[in-house]
């Protein structure tokens, strides 16, 4: 009988080896293969910024469309598209593409050119040639979200690259947005415009948009309290009722600072609204911000539950596939969102890009790589990488690539492939690191 039960418990030891092993070796298999897909996007992508990044001035132009077959280029540049060529190629440098060498020259290049912009308050405009001349009949405007980006750049920059630190630092440091804020209110206004002379009559109230990064970066550096973190709304009050849902929720205190913790709710899941729904106006400022870490039970909790319900979003439509954010139409640009998750949702008309879909890649990587096998399927995949959007409705696909969203797209895939590298290159420097404690404090009432 021994030695029957110890020919059992060999068969048995058999059995669940392969049975429990080789799916493990089969998963592992397929992310490995997912992932050598996902840097060949990425490489892809970024012969974007090879193309259409000015040699002399390392400024990139806004778009490129090839509409009937022909190319057509926006040459002018903001300070977000900056940013994202400076956060792609220290990206391409990371996964391979180029040489640390290339990295730094091509971002010294840029860095000397934006030491020469004109500048107001240390502040950039929204629009430059791309040769480097500022585009005047653009209207001459401050961008707090825009700048917010250009600096999120700037300090990843000088924190992938030492020797270019103090040439970054350097721009960093001049770049005042005290001028921006309102210490009434405790809240950035949206910009000012230069010819005018006036800041913009709004302000950035809404806490997850994609203004919050600049306002970490103004808290961080010193030129705003803390207290402004706590000013923004989660919720814009209930009394509000013009919103598409009353919000429900506590109010808690942080810092001396009372918060009302609300949330909306959609097919039963609580979440904390963007302003329109919008993939990146929830998931843009998580580039850099490492808001799964260190925001678990907000920001990142917030960011995994807006995926998921873009999901359900596009599966209660009968969409073949989602993800739902602003981007190229053949008309020109336009805002797109699942609706149900903004405060006043942008309109759904079955357009869907694909930087919507590399955003959610730390949230949801096994459907995002089914998503993107439906977009290759819809035929939106060219020469450099996903085209911008595609309606899923019509088959209609937008035939053009944009700095911005090759960006998210680039980095995104770096933080993914290469475990958070862009954002750990951004809270190692000390701007980043002073109020990490706001995103760790934090709860939102979406338990």
């Amino acid at each position: 009988m021994n030695g029957l039960m110890k020919l059992m418990m060999a068969v048995i030891c058999v059995f669940f080896t392969v049975c429990i092993s080789a799916p493990a070796q089969a998963s592992t298999l397929n992310q490995a293969a997912f992932k050598n897909d996902l840097k060949a996007i990425a490489k892809s992508s970024y012969s974007y910024f090879v193309d259409y990044t000015d040699p002399k001035t390392g400024l990139t132009s806004d778009a490129m469309r090839f509409p009937d077959g022909k190319a057509e280029e926006a040459k002018h540049t903001s300070p977000t598209n900056i940013s994202m060529y400076l956060l792609s190629t220290i990206s391409a440098q990371e996964l391979g593409f180029i040489t640390r060498k290339e990295a730094v020259q091509r971002i010294r290049t840029t860095l000397h050119t934006l030491d020469g912009l004109k500048k107001w308050n240390g502040l950039f405009y929204n629009w430059y040639n791309t040769d480097g001349s500022l585009k005047t009949d653009w209207g001459q405007f401050i961008s707090q979200v825009d700048n917010g980006w250009l600096t999120a750049g700037l300090m990843t920059a000088g924190q992938a690259y030492n020797e270019l630190y103090p040439l970054t630092s350097k721009l960093v440091n001049a770049m005042n947005y005290t001028t921006l804020y309102d210490p009434e209110v405790g809240q950035f206004r949206g910009g000012y415009d230069v010819v005018t002379g006036k800041l913009t009559d709004h302000h950035y109230g809404m806490f997850y948009t994609e203004p919050r990064l600049g306002s970490y970066i103004a808290i961080g550096k010193g030129d705003v309290p803390k207290e402004h973190w706590w000013k923004m709304f989660r919720t814009l009050p209930s009394e509000w009722d013009w919103q598409s849902q009353i919000p429900m929720g506590p109010t808690e205190v942080y810092d001396g600072v009372s918060v009302f913790e609300g949330h909306y709710e959609y097919n039963s899941v609580k979440y904390v609204p963007s302003w329109g729904g919008s993939m990146f106006e929830g998931l843009m400022p998580g580039l850099v911000l490492n808001e799964k870490k260190y925001g678990k039970d907000a920001l990142g909790l917030n960011n995994a539950r807006h995926v998921h319900m873009q999901m359900a979003f596009a599966k209660e439509k009968g969409y073949p596939a989602w993800g739902f954010s602003p981007a190229a139409t053949p008309e020109g640009y336009s805002e797109f969102a699942a609706t149900p998750l903004g405060t006043s949702g942008y309109k759904d008309d079955g357009t869907v890009t694909a930087h919507a879909s590399f955003l959610a890649l730390d949230y949801a990587p096994a459907a995002v790589h089914k998503n993107l096998d439906e977009l290759r399927k819809l035929h939106a995949y060219g020469k450099y990488g996903f085209f911008d959007s595609v309606n899923v409705k019509s088959g209609e696909v937008t035939k053009a690539y944009l700095a911005l969203d090759q960006g998210m797209i680039i980095v995104s895939i770096a933080n993914h492939v290469k475990k958070d590298v862009i954002r750990n290159y951004f809270h190692h420097d000390p701007i980043a690191k002073k109020p990490v404690d706001l995103l760790r404090n934090e709860k939102f009432s979406i338990q």
